[in-house]
């Protein structure tokens, strides 16, 4: 190189161009260079890798259970991060408590847990965030404080990973730092995360968002109220009903569904009153609930339903009471009591749309006395593919024009 810099002042740009090549030439050899050493380590390092894991996996119970010591794989590097992977897949997939606590024992005895601590505590940027998770994925009570204070950290995505790891660990105490972090925290996190993390915490224990529940408002009460419709459970009880009358619409929606979830025994009174709801997306949520009640009594609510003002709920009760099967030629009798062309429409169509229509036809047949439904039946069957065939052609002559 040196010999073409001093040759490239007499040659002029011939000069130039040569040495230009001779660079050129030098840097594509040092990246070939640099890629064939790369897959070399790579190579090297994925064949140790395969070698120390089945040797690991060969020892793996004695692993568990301390005849192997912690002291032999754990200050060697690699052997570290096997173990430790082990570890934490087979906590991820313990299916049954008693097998969890070998697992913990193992992580506690060798130091992993206290070591991913102290990374949460004092690691900065991506290997503080693959700490919390890899904390939460431990599923320790150890855990909890660790990654809690890593709630209040400037960076979003470390806040992010806290609550993540904390929604791992499905802890009820874990859901306690994230739901004080919804309601008083001064750092915003994503509302998709909290419930996520929530629901995993406290799908065994959903009383704990009761009592938060009470302290909260605005979004957070929102929030909270459908993670809790989602998790009730008739231990719930007359809690439930509070919050059918809450004040907030999205409240009410939520404690709806969670009477559908838990169905407790007031629930079929309760939600026949919510099906007249002030809001149209309540008593979606209402009939929603009754749909999933097995009780002659939601007969009566759904039809009211079925004459809603909304079109969305009428659907839906129409949904409803086209499951009940047997019962149809009765349910078809209160329809048309109703008066209500829209709801003898939506349900005329939700029949035909399940196939069941066909079998209400016949019922009605065999029934000298109920003549008289028979021809409506008929008349609101021809009445709606009539509408749907100038529907079609409607946006035909639109699509023709265009």
């Amino acid at each position: 190189m040196d010999f073409a810099s001093r040759l490239a002042p007499e040659l002029g740009l011939v000069g130039l161009i040569v040495e230009a090549i001779l660079y050129s030439v030098a840097g594509i050899v040092v990246l070939i260079t640099f890629i064939a050493v790369r897959r070399w380590y790579r190579g090297r390092y994925f064949r140790q890798l395969n070698e120390r894991t089945f040797a690991l996996r060969s020892q793996w119970n004695d692993i568990l259970s301390g005849k192997v010591p912690a002291a032999s794989w754990r200050l060697k590097r690699l052997d570290c991060e096997i173990v430790e992977a082990m570890l934490l897949d087979r906590l991820e997939l313990a299916a049954l408590p008693e097998e969890l606590p070998p697992l913990l024992n193992c992580l506690r005895t060798s130091g992993l847990l206290d070591m991913r601590i102290h990374q949460a505590r004092v690691e900065s940027g991506w290997k503080r965030r693959a700490a919390l998770i890899a904390l939460g994925r431990t599923r320790a009570p150890d855990a909890v404080p660790a990654l809690a204070e890593a709630l209040d950290a400037p960076e979003e995505e470390t806040r992010i990973a806290a609550v993540r790891g904390l929604g791992h660990t499905e802890l009820a105490e874990a859901a306690i730092p994230v739901i004080e972090c919804l309601l008083w925290g001064s750092q915003p996190i994503p509302e998709h995360i909290i419930k996520n993390a929530l629901v995993n915490c406290c799908h065994n224990s959903p009383r704990v968002l009761l009592r938060y529940l009470k302290q909260s408002t605005g979004r957070s009460r929102v929030l909270l109220a459908r993670v809790l419709g989602e998790l009730a459970t008739p231990e719930l009880g007359e809690d439930l009903i509070l919050l059918a009358t809450d004040s907030d619409a999205e409240v009410r929606a939520s404690a709806a569904r969670a009477m559908g979830n838990s169905q407790p025994a007031f629930a079929l009174p309760v939600l026949s009153v919510m099906v007249t709801d002030s809001e149209w997306f309540v008593r979606l949520r209402a009939v929603v609930a009754l749909a999933s009640i097995n009780h002659s009594g939601r007969i009566r609510p759904l039809i009211r339903a079925l004459c809603d003002s909304s079109r969305h709920v009428r659907m839906r009760a129409a949904w409803a009471l086209a499951q009940l099967g047997s019962n149809l030629d009765d349910v078809f009798h209160q329809v048309v009591e109703t008066q209500d062309n829209y709801a003898l429409q939506a349900f005329t169509s939700e029949l035909e749309r399940s196939g069941a229509i066909e079998s209400l036809v016949k019922a009605l047949e065999k029934n000298d006395g109920q003549n008289q439904a028979h021809q409506i039946l008929l008349q609101t069957l021809h009445a709606t593919r009539q509408n749907i065939a100038q529907g079609v052609k409607a946006l035909s002559a639109s699509a023709g024009t265009h």
